[in-house]
């Protein structure tokens, strides 16, 4: 069953989540949101790889005023993220947010929930209710014998029926841990016992390295599932990684179709030119390009035409010189330096 397909469908700012509408992709500035050149920067290069909705940090007054500022300049949709101090909530939404990210157990008592959801209702802003294991509360954890996927999902549920009584319901729901299999356990719950769409992340992922192993293997497990409508590829680095890194889950899994799926072989020793080099260099190159093919890079020039066979167009290094190919069949021979700018070129000619 495609749970996603039976969501109820949210807005969030021109972009709509849920009720089988594809699944937006999602990262996080990590510039001083009160830093309005240095975040619609990076907004923009995040745009630029991929990036659908966006959020920002909203710690103090500056920063929601910023948000003004920076919406004026992008052209995707902003979720104001927000801890403890409810009256940035309702700054950040009279600032133009899109979305907000609350977790309502920590921004205070009824009344001050009650504000928040009043705002929102008034200006039609979703709020996306995160909950993280790390902060799980200390009753659930003790009802459940330490931190749990059924503890996660009761807490989420618990503060879902905070805002829904409050008479909206306007809701995203999110619930992370940096336990890949408690977080895949937590989501298969959840998607049973509510309609409301999921943003789904490994939270703390790590490193470029681990962190795109623990999100592929946990994203990949929950979306095959048929669970989750937008999603966050958490990693310790440059933002744009993670869209990389989501479009080419998506892809992967047959949820997005379109983007240069690029394909490279392992090395061996055979191979005489920088591969590794070249191979990254055309993934990065590849990025921008609305076309939905496969591109080859091979080390080897004795095996690499055939191996490309199934690729659209690819290049093939041998000893200075390489190959272009189209569908297995040598284009022609250049050096090894011209390789990279012939491949661009012919990815040009297709637009």
């Amino acid at each position: 069953m495609a749970y996603r397909d039976h969501t109820r469908v949210i807005k969030i700012g021109d972009r709509l989540i849920g009720g089988g509408n594809p699944i937006a992709i999602q990262s996080m500035t990590n510039t001083r949101t009160e830093d309005v050149r240095a975040t619609v920067e990076q907004i923009h290069r995040l745009e630029n790889a991929g990036c659908e909705i966006i959020r920002c940090t909203v710690p103090n007054p500056d920063a929601a005023k910023a948000i003004a500022e920076i919406k004026k300049q992008i052209s995707i949709p902003l979720v104001a993220d927000i801890h403890f101090d409810y009256k940035m909530a309702i700054a950040a939404m009279e600032n133009g947010a899109d979305k907000i990210r609350i977790n309502p157990g920590n921004i205070g008592g009824k009344e001050r929930i009650a504000e928040v959801v009043r705002c929102a209702r008034e200006r039609q802003i979703p709020i996306r209710v995160g909950v993280n294991s790390g902060s799980l509360e200390k009753n659930l954890v003790e009802k459940y014998g330490g931190v749990t996927a059924e503890g996660l999902v009761e807490s989420a549920l618990d503060k879902v029926g905070m805002i829904e009584e409050c008479g909206y319901d306007q809701m995203v729901i999110s619930i992370k841990s940096s336990n890949v299999m408690m977080c895949i356990r937590a989501h298969e719950i959840l998607a049973q016992k509510t309609d409301y769409p999921l943003h789904v992340g490994i939270t703390e992922a790590g490193t470029l390295f681990s962190g795109n192993i623990k999100s592929a293997v946990g994203l990949g497990v929950i979306l095959y599932q048929g669970i989750g409508d937008t999603i966050r590829v958490s990693l310790t680095g440059d933002p744009v990684e993670e869209i990389k890194s989501g479009k080419q889950i998506l892809r992967t899994l047959g949820l997005r179709k379109g983007g240069i799926d690029v394909v490279s072989c392992p090395t061996c020793g055979r191979t005489k030119i920088d591969l590794i080099g070249l191979a990254n260099q055309v993934e990065t190159m590849v990025q921008g390009y609305p076309l939905n093919i496969k591109v080859a890079v091979m080390g080897c020039a004795v095996n690499g035409p055939g191996e490309a066979r199934e690729a659209d167009i690819g290049i093939a290094g041998g000893d200075g010189e390489g190959l272009l190919i189209k569908h297995g069949e040598i284009i022609r021979k250049m050096p090894e330096e011209e390789l990279l700018d012939a491949l661009k070129q012919e990815l040009d000619s297709m637009l």
